[in-house]
């Protein structure tokens, strides 16, 4: 079989591959160029929820089909009502964001869209294996991960964000439409980090997700029986599912830069796009992207285009700390609203804040388990 060739090959049809193969058939820069996307699954459902905080008005608003300006935190003996402000916090649904995808490459003739199993990449060679034959690339970029990776890697812990949510219509109006539960730690802790996260669609419909930061994931009856008791709770009389997600996001402080090489990068959170210590990933990607499509202009190598940055290593003590004492993540998730302002905590899990703001941050925690854990990696 005749190997065909690319100028860009993209494996993986998820945020990350679907923003890049959008940006550059869109760029009259890369009009000669032509695009490989390949992806195992047709994504023509709504199997998953992206949200993320964004100032003002942003390239993707136009998919976003809610979005609020409130919002609350809770923990045990703690509840917080607070604005976004300036930050408006947005939802997009998969199956919209899919939707946008298949919309724009049906206008352009340079993208090539292939669904297949990829089975491996070579990096010596540039070529991916697939089960419908092999493609090389001139640059190749990758959002599958290797789990088995950053499990036997023991240098840096890991631990996963692990979710089961449901999209939910109740008999009786619960819900404020116009606040959307951040974290809602007041639940049962049972030795680990876990927490409901809600995001009302109306005042009778919601989705709502039962959230762990911890090392193993549950049974999924266990995800669901404790969404049951949640919705108990609030009184919704009868309601029915409409929708159901789950996921699985590592949470690693792991070099993924150092998989990257002259013509491979790894994207998403392959490529280390995940706040280690929260699981955010959209708009980081978002902005990755943005940066990535400019830096391909330069035709400089892959492997330079970013480095590990002072966040990176806030992330890891974050993480030392949360895998130490893995039953006590409520308490520092409260901490951190209780003595900072909501617009600094977005700022720094966008890393955006500057390094004043980024100390009063850590001294709101509790030093003994930051200082023990920097004195482990430092000695």
């Amino acid at each position: 079989m005749k190997i065909k060739k690319f100028n860009y090959v993209i494996c993986g049809g998820g945020a990350s591959g679907l923003l890049l193969a959008s940006k550059l058939i869109s760029d009259t820069f890369f009009s000669n160029k032509n695009v490989l996307l390949i992806e195992k699954d047709p994504k023509n459902l709504n199997d998953r929820t992206w949200c993320f905080w964004e100032k003002g008005k942003g390239e993707l608003d136009h998919i976003v089909s809610k979005s609020w300006k409130s919002a609350i935190f809770k923990a045990k003996n703690f509840k917080t009502n607070f604005s976004t402000d300036p930050y408006t916090y947005k939802l997009i649904r998969g199956i919209d964001f899919y939707k946008n995808f298949n919309y724009l490459k049906t206008k352009q003739q340079n993208l090539t869209y292939l669904n297949t199993k990829i089975n491996s990449i070579d990096k010596r060679s540039n070529t991916v294996k697939t089960d419908k034959g092999d493609f090389i690339g001139d640059f190749i970029f990758t959002s599958l991960l290797d789990f088995d990776k950053l499990i036997n890697y023991n240098k840096y812990p890991l631990l996963k964000q692990h979710f089961v949510g449901q999209l939910i219509k109740t008999k009786n109006e619960i819900f404020n439409p116009d606040e959307v539960t951040f974290m809602d730690f007041d639940i049962p802790q049972k030795d680990s980090t876990r927490f409901m996260y809600v995001l009302p669609l109306s005042k009778s419909k919601a989705l709502i997700e039962y959230t762990l930061f911890s090392p193993k994931e549950l049974d999924k009856n266990e995800y669901i029986s404790s969404i049951e008791q949640y919705m108990k709770n609030l009184n919704p009389g009868n309601y029915k599912i409409i929708e159901t997600e789950k996921g699985i996001i590592p949470m690693s402080a792991y070099k993924f830069t150092s998989e990257n090489t002259k013509n491979l990068l790894n994207i998403g959170t392959a490529g280390g796009w995940t706040k280690p210590s929260t699981g955010y990933t959209f708009l980081n990607t978002l902005n990755k992207t943005n940066l990535l499509v400019s830096y391909l202009k330069m035709n400089k190598p892959l492997n330079e285009f970013e480095k590990n940055s002072r966040f990176w290593f806030y992330d890891l003590l974050f993480l030392d700390v949360l895998n130490k004492h893995n039953d006590k993540g409520s308490q520092l998730f409260k901490k951190m609203f209780e003595k900072n302002k909501p617009e600094t905590i977005f700022k720094f899990l966008d890393n955006k804040t500057n390094i004043f703001e980024e100390i009063k941050m850590m001294l709101t925690f509790k030093k003994r388990w930051f200082v023990q854990a920097l004195i482990k990696r430092f000695f």
